[in-house]
């Protein structure tokens, strides 16, 4: 497959790796004009650029970058993929996304991101579900820059706090560069509005962890993932990347799980 990548950050670096070693091509990726001169015969400007070829568009560069660049990649009629699941808490983004590709008659596939057991809870949705919590815990550093600060002297804790409790669509938009986890499981689940969020800085952990409990008609579970980061960038879930790539192994290997 020929692939068009948004963004050229540590998830997009791996994905591009992956991709090459797969045998696709990564034939363009969409950068912010003054990067274009970085490798002009890779990086491009434009939508129309980066989907000329392609078969699939891969989105690695954010909220913003989805919202900015979906509506015209999907309504091209060009397939996309996205690591950025948060961006659709905001309905109004969700809602232009949905038009774009029922008029190009494309897809927007969801990349499961950090998490896991969606599966499992998407199926579980398809019954009654009484309940569905996400807790996400980080070391207090791994918040910084986000409105944990307003609330939390990251530096000086010493012992777990939970700086947040409320919505998966709350969550999503307040932490759009820590949420997308909670937007995934209300994505699988409840939804937004139902979905039940609790974020946590936590000084006694080194990495993210992440935790689902629901319940309902199927019975109950709980699921929880301690997850590396990319060793280029600490705020980047190994995983997340991961899943772009078993996403794109999904659409074009003949027989799936």
């Amino acid at each position: 497959m020929k692939i068009g990548l948004i963004g050229k950050g540590a998830i997009a670096q791996h994905v591009s790796n992956a991709m090459q070693a797969r045998d696709h091509l990564v034939h363009a990726v969409l950068v912010r004009p003054e990067n274009i001169s970085q490798d002009p015969n890779l990086f491009v400007g434009s939508v129309q650029d980066l989907t000329t070829e392609a078969d699939l568009v891969i989105e690695c560069a954010g909220h913003q970058a989805l919202a900015a660049y979906g509506p015209q990649v999907l309504a091209q009629g060009t397939d996309m993929i996205t690591v950025s699941v948060g961006g659709l808490a905001d309905q109004t983004v969700a809602d232009t996304l949905e038009s774009a590709a029922r008029d190009g008659r494309a897809k927007l596939h969801l990349a499961s991101g950090a998490i896991g057991a969606l599966d499992c809870l998407g199926a579980a949705a398809t019954g009654k579900l009484d309940q569905v919590t996400y807790i996400g815990r980080k070391p207090p550093l791994g918040w910084k820059g986000s409105r944990a600060e307003d609330t939390l002297d990251l530096e000086a804790l010493t012992g777990a706090e939970a700086h947040f409790i409320g919505t998966a669509r709350q969550a999503s938009l307040a932490y759009p560069k820590n949420a997308n986890v909670a937007a995934a499981v209300a994505l699988a689940g409840m939804g937004f509005d139902e979905t039940r969020v609790q974020l946590v800085a936590d000084p006694s952990i080194t990495r993210n962890i992440h935790e689902i409990e629901a319940e309902g008609e199927f019975g109950q579970f709980h699921f929880r993932i301690s997850g590396n980061s990319l060793p280029d960038n600490p705020r980047s879930s190994a995983l997340a990347a991961m899943s772009v790539v078993a996403k794109l192994e999904h659409l074009s290997e003949p027989i799936v799980f």
